[in-house]
């Protein structure tokens, strides 16, 4: 006997449930509020995908011939069967041709909140002339006895050899996926924040400095009062230059070198270590 994890698997990440060929898939319905009497449950399977949407869901021609798998009692070219329930009945929609399992809903068991449907896929996703890897949905409906529509969900169905394979592979695809779209979609602020770093230091204060004005006023803390002073008599500098047009400030500037230099000739170097100084005019009291 099989095991149930071997034969079926259902992803909720996918919303897609993988299982064997013919093998029983319970799938539980759970109602907010009790339908009316004579309501039922419709299950019909129809292409996922826009450009095959409009197709009927049906066997391959092989297992629809096969003896297996076939008891009579059922259509064989309907995929979707009914299992353990005699009163299940299958249709072919007379417009759209499409096949469709009903079964009368009944209410959960005592000490359950769901009701349970036992579903058989017939035949394989990648058989040819059948569903050839085209992805399916099923839905199931609940309707009242002359078709209104009270509840609907769908899922998707994958019918293969290896289930639990085939929904780890599946898996892993979608979570590569959603990185990458989560990815390109990183806004283009973020990426140039990242790439900040890596530029020189030299550039971005260049370019701090262009960006601001010369009118702006900064404050700046110094530690000790001989600094402080040494830098107010520079910023005093600055300011005065801003203000004294370049023409006196180059009148003045020679001023004071004009002085500096009359002070160098005459000026006399200072004697050192108590010793005086002989000048050509003067004499020493030896002489």
């Amino acid at each position: 006997m099989s095991r149930p994890c071997l034969i079926r698997r259902f992803s909720p990440e996918l919303n897609k449930l993988f299982c064997q060929l013919a093998k029983t898939c319970p799938v539980q319905m759970e109602v907010s509020s009790p339908p009316p009497p004579g309501a039922v449950l419709r299950a019909v399977a129809v292409y996922k995908k826009a450009e095959h949407v409009a197709e009927v869901v049906r066997r391959c021609p092989h297992h629809e011939r096969t003896p297996e798998n076939n008891d009579g009692l059922t259509p064989a070219g309907h995929l979707l069967r009914v299992e353990g329930n005699p009163r299940a009945q299958y249709h072919e929609d007379g417009n759209t041709l499409r096949h469709s399992v009903l079964v009368p809903y009944e209410p959960p068991q005592v000490g359950s909140e769901c009701t349970t449907v036992l579903y058989n896929y017939m035949c394989n996703s990648s058989c040819m002339g059948g569903m050839n890897r085209r992805p399916i949905l099923t839905i199931i409906t609940l309707e009242t006895q002359d078709g209104q529509l009270l509840g609907r969900r769908s899922f998707e169905v994958r019918v293969c050899a290896c289930p639990g394979r085939d929904r780890k592979t599946e898996e892993s695809s979608f979570r590569k996926q959603q990185e990458a779209k989560n990815t390109n979609k990183t806004p283009a602020t973020n990426k140039r924040s990242l790439k900040e770093p890596t530029s020189r230091p030299e550039a971005s204060k260049k370019a701090k400095t262009s960006g601001s004005s010369d009118e702006e006023i900064y404050t700046l803390q110094v530690r000790g009062r001989e600094r402080y002073e040494f830098l107010k008599k520079i910023n005093d500098g600055l300011e005065l230059s801003d203000v004294v047009p370049p023409a006196d400030a180059e009148k003045y500037r020679q001023k004071l070198h004009s002085k500096s230099s009359r002070k160098e000739r005459d000026g006399a170097p200072e004697p050192k270590r108590g010793k005086k100084l002989l000048v050509k005019e003067e004499k020493s009291d030896s002489d």
